[in-house]
Parts: C-alpha cells; structure tokens; sequence
C-alpha cells in the first residue's frame, strides 16, 4: 500500500518532521505579542508548525509573516492560515521590511547521528557550539529590519548567553534579556536585540 492510500501514514511521518511548539515557543510567543503594537509587520523565522506567528497575530493583532526552509513546515503553518514563504532565515526578503523579526533558532549543539533525521535535525541543532545558525542570522537579520525595529530571540543557557550577546553587538545590536523561564537542564531566554 502506498501511502497515497493511507494519507494518515504521510500526516504522521511530515508531523515528525517539522518541529511542533513546545515550551520555548510558548515563551516566545507570549513575550513578543505582549511586547508588539497591534500596527507592527512581524516576520517569524524558523516558523515551524507556525505557532508562534499564529499566537503573535491572534494577541498582538499584526501583521505576521513566517518563513521556513522546511516545505512541510510551510505547509503546516499556511494552515493556520498564515501567509508563509519558503525560504532560508531572512534571505527571501528587501530591506527594511520589518518592525519585528521573531526567532527561536536551532540552538543545541550537534546531536550524536542517528538521533533525527534531515528536517528535524535542522531545526533543533545549531552547529558544535549550538550557534552556528544564530550567527548567520545575526549577520542578516538587520538588513530587513525597520530603523526602530526589534528582534525577538530565544535561546538557551546551553547555547551560552553571553556568547549570543557578544554575537549580536558584533552585528550592531544592543540586547535586553525580557524574559526567562527554568526547564530540566537549561534555562529559555528572550532577549530583545534593538539596532545601535
């Protein structure tokens, strides 16, 4: 049997495949959205299954864009009747397009092999220091922001606080910790990055 005969076996198998919330979306979600005016264009990279751009947008009332590299993941977040683009973290968009750029990256270090598979591993592991995609956004991620515009990030103890602070004045941003919340063996936290 194929699985265009049991279409239930494909749900199943893209489900494993994008990355569903969980705490540090949560966090991040209801963070920014109590953060953002109702006016603001909002762009959430790494969008996943699309809930923190859903949450953002039913709280805060903007509008909210996201952006994944995963088809499945686009798919999934398109619906909740979210406008979402395929594409690699700010890449696909002009300059000076956004209030606001959410993002709850990829942020463990690399996973032994065999643990996930292509997608998944993707959007949980960040490089051997965990900040390897952090990076690479941060290095971007001001072209498509406003003048007074706001980035939203979560990251992880494990990840390395100061580390991602020292990445992101590297890049022009200051950074305020907004938000912080204790899980099994790290700690979340949201900071907001504002141009300098």
């Amino acid at each position: 049997m194929t699985d265009d005969e049991h279409p239930q076996l494909t749900e199943l198998r893209e489900l494993d495949q994008v990355y569903q919330p969980a705490e540090d979306s949560h966090l991040l979600a209801s963070t920014a959205a109590a953060d953002i005016d109702g006016g603001a264009s909002v762009l959430d990279v790494g969008t996943g299954a699309g809930y923190v751009a859903d949450y953002i947008r039913e709280e805060s009332g903007a509008s909210v864009v996201g952006v994944d590299l995963n088809p499945m993941a686009c798919e999934q977040a398109r619906g909740r009747d979210l406008a979402v683009l395929r594409g690699d973290l700010v890449s696909p968009f002009r300059a000076a397009t956004f209030d606001v750029v959410c993002f709850n990256p990829p942020y463990l270090p690399d996973a032994p092999e065999g643990v996930w598979d292509d997608w998944m591993e993707q959007a949980i592991t960040g490089g051997e220091d965990g900040r390897a995609v952090i990076r690479e956004f941060l290095a971007d991620v001001g072209r498509v922001l406003r003048p007074d515009g706001s980035v939203y990030l979560l990251i992880s103890t494990v990840t390395g606080l100061e580390d991602v602070r020292s990445l992101a004045a590297d890049n022009g941003f200051g950074s305020k910790v907004i938000a912080e919340k204790s899980e099994s063996f790290e700690t979340l936290i949201v900071l907001r990055l504002s141009p300098e």
